[in-house]
């Protein structure tokens, strides 16, 4: 029996080695990527105590090198979800009865593993399975994972000491329970974090969960899951499995205990989930949780005032780090008519300085798009732009498969700011600009805020603080997450919580304690130490 408040202070944020040349974690870096190639890793379903293995084998080749094979992983099927399903109810009761402090604790050893003995391997394995440089993986599968870990058990610290007040002879509190039933973790390919943050947020307040990754991040999925058994948390609490979207779905969605579900994906997905939900709510127990972060077509508005060069990097950085597969990438910029030539010369020779490679050459700025899906939807908007007469491609537009999936990075110019890669999520290194006159700059905010379905992510760039407050003002739904006079990407947790709506999401901030209230649900408790023992009020006496 706990008898303490256990209180977790606020963290500090994981501090991002740098891998400069001749620094131990380059060094060790290294060494960890040529012994993750030289060895072929079989991957199994974790689902309750069981390594689960099928006669159904995908093969996991770095997005850089088709060639090479890092392993294989075991594709599930629609029994295997049932099974996830019954080993997550299976350890729920151990699990939530557990002192809370106990479960912190099992979180807290995960982050410090991952700082420690895991981080070259988790960093190795982002690095080989998504085509990230050493810098994106050391900012994702170690930094902001680290930093999801330790900040969430403060904010769950933080909502256990929230409780009513009470009155003469009255006890009240508050019990803040697990959700009823089993999560659904659904987690996508380009941040390794996400993919650890999705199950463990929600398993951290009590419920137990089925996951679900992308398969183009099983290889970091995996190591996560070691790590967190490692860490000693129990079977059954988060069940890793390997199956296609409508299976998962057709199982999950109809089961009277599914209780909620985390999901970072596109915005159809997330469409045709809440549908399929919606179709199936008489048949649960209680209303489920839908957690979502989708899709964004991500904005820099320019003013006239604008410095060029920060212009330049924030697009050259927005736009392109992790070949703009992030969901806060740049994607559109809108560039005034006085600044537009410094703008386009400084971005054209900024793309054609980009090295191009793998991610073990640490000098290239660029790699590789995840798969051959993505690299064929990327292309087949580079090639509409070529063939349109409202654009213009100003630098990049090849596309290469031969030896990995390489998309040069893209800057496309339209006249036309309706123009197709102005408006659709392309999720590539593909940025279209639209340049507009420099004195209509409130009416392009008008434009900007009306082009787009989305409102996951967007910046403003200038040196003019009344054109700053009415962007800010004006695009007050454009995005949730704003930024001023910087790049619309990098949140970092505790410091931006993450998030969007309109298309973008149900904006519940990753990294903030928002998002730790929908895995809990409070069951308010009064007790009453004096009860009366008469109906009678004593308003009803006898005139």
């Amino acid at each position: 029996m706990s008898n303490g408040n256990y209180y977790l202070p606020l963290p500090q944020n994981e501090p991002i080695l740098s891998y400069v040349l001749n620094s131990p974690e380059r060094a060790r870096i290294k060494e960890v990527l040529q012994e993750l190639k030289s060895t072929v890793v079989d991957i199994p379903m974790y689902i309750g105590s069981r390594e689960v293995r099928t006669k159904s084998l995908v093969a996991i080749r770095p997005p850089h090198e088709k060639k090479h094979i890092l392993g294989y992983f075991h594709k599930g099927e629609s029994k295997h979800v049932t099974m996830a399903i019954q080993a997550a109810l299976a350890a729920k009761p151990s699990w939530e009865s557990m002192p809370w402090e106990s479960r912190a604790a099992i979180f807290l050893k995960a982050a410090d593993l991952i700082a420690t003995k895991y981080r070259p391997y988790m960093n190795g394995a982002t690095m080989l399975g998504q085509s990230k440089t050493v810098f994106q993986a050391e900012i994702d599968s170690a930094c902001e994972l680290i930093d999801f870990l330790r900040f969430n058990v403060h904010f769950l610290s933080e909502i256990y000491k929230q409780q009513p007040i009470s009155a003469n002879g009255i006890h009240n509190r508050l019990e803040y329970r697990p959700l009823e039933g089993f999560v659904l973790a659904i987690t996508p390919f380009n941040f390794t974090a996400i993919g650890g943050n999705l199950p463990a947020s929600a398993a951290l307040c009590g419920n137990t969960v089925v996951w679900k990754p992308a398969n183009t991040q099983v290889y970091s999925a995996q190591m996560f899951m070691k790590v967190m058994k490692e860490a000693g948390l129990p079977d059954g609490v988060i069940n890793l499995i390997y199956v296609d979207g409508p299976t998962l779905g057709q199982v999950c969605f109809s089961h009277k205990d599914f209780g909620g579900v985390h999901f970072t994906g596109s915005t159809g997905v997330f469409n045709s989930m809440w549908k399929s939900i919606g179709e199936n709510i008489s048949k649960y127990k209680s209303y489920p949780r839908i957690v979502g972060e989708t899709g964004g077509k991500d904005f820099v508005m320019v003013h006239r005032t604008a410095d060029p060069d920060v212009v330049a990097t924030a697009l050259l950085r927005g736009a392109f780090e992790f070949q703009g597969q992030k969901c806060s990438a740049a994607s559109r910029a809108y560039i005034p008519s006085n600044l537009a030539a410094s703008i386009r010369k400084k971005m054209i020779a900024g793309v054609k300085s980009f090295k191009m490679g793998s991610v073990e050459d640490f000098e290239n700025f660029i790699t590789a798009v995840i798969d051959e899906k993505s690299f064929n939807n990327i292309k087949s908007y580079i090639d509409k732009a070529k063939r349109s007469s409202k654009a213009t491609i100003l630098v990049g537009g090849n596309c290469d498969k031969t030896k990995g999936y390489f998309v040069e990075p893209t800057v496309i110019e339209t006249s036309d700011p309706k123009f197709t890669t102005m408006c659709e999520e392309i999720f590539g290194p593909v940025l279209t600009i639209y340049v507009y006159p420099e004195k209509k700059f409130e009416e392009t905010l008008t434009l900007l805020d009306s082009t787009s379905p989305y409102a996951l992510t967007g910046s403003i760039i200038s040196n003019d603080r009344s054109s700053i407050d009415l962007a800010t003002e004006k695009l007050r739904n454009a995005a949730g997450n704003f930024y001023i006079n910087d790049k619309p990407t990098g949140a970092v947790v505790g410091q931006q919580p993450f998030g969007g709506a309109r298309a973008s999401g149900t904006n519940d901030k990753a990294g903030s304690i928002i998002n730790l209230y929908r895995w809990l649900s409070a069951r308010t408790i009064k007790e009453t130490f004096t009860p009366p023992t008469d109906y009678r009020y004593p308003f009803m006496q006898a005139d």
